[in-house]
């Protein structure tokens, strides 16, 4: 190397020798380094002054490997406790339906029913709804004949009161 015209010796005290895994993993590199039109080694030391100035915790692979291992497994967990909560969760929801319907299931209910604010809503929104997008919207399985019968009875009581009207594309909104 000419610098000024005179010969700049190499220092060897600063030399890093890096072997690779493989000659495949020297030419991907080399190839990374072309692609950012900087020499190999200039590439690399870019690379790691990046990741120290990142101030990133720096571990092995094979510490990588066992957190990775680790976080996978805790998300499996999580994951399980997760549905485990979900089916709970449904649970408690078909139950509260049931309880809340028990005033439309009894034939002869006397007393003050309490109409789903839930239904009206969905009324309010969509002026016209088919009993299955009903159903669907309430979250309730068709197959579930209580609370198809609840819910139907409930609109019976809301047609007697003007509030909803039978049409050939469903329930209609007249409130």
């Amino acid at each position: 190397m000419f610098c000024g015209g005179s010969v700049v010796k190499p220092d060897k005290t600063r030399y890093v020798w890096v072997y690779l895994p493989s000659k495949a993993d020297k030419d991907r590199w080399a190839e990374r380094a072309e692609k950012a039109k900087a020499p190999l080694s200039k590439f690399v030391i870019d690379i790691v002054e990046n990741a120290l100035a990142d101030d990133i915790e720096i571990q092995t692979r094979g510490e990588l490997i066992k957190e990775l291992t680790k976080v996978r497994e805790e998300n499996k967990e999580m994951a399980k406790e997760l549905k485990l909560k979900n089916i709970v969760l449904e649970q408690y929801e078909k139950e509260l339906k049931r309880y809340r319907s028990e005033a439309f299931l009894e034939e002869n209910f006397k007393g003050i029913r309490k109409y789903s604010q839930e239904i009206i809503s969905l009324f309010k929104r969509y002026q016209t709804i088919d009993s299955y997008r009903l159903l669907e919207a309430l979250g309730i399985d068709p197959s579930d004949s209580e609370l198809v019968k609840a819910v139907s009875t409930e609109l019976e009581g809301l047609e007697t009161y003007g509030l909803v009207i039978p049409t050939p594309r469903g329930w209609k909104w007249q409130g």
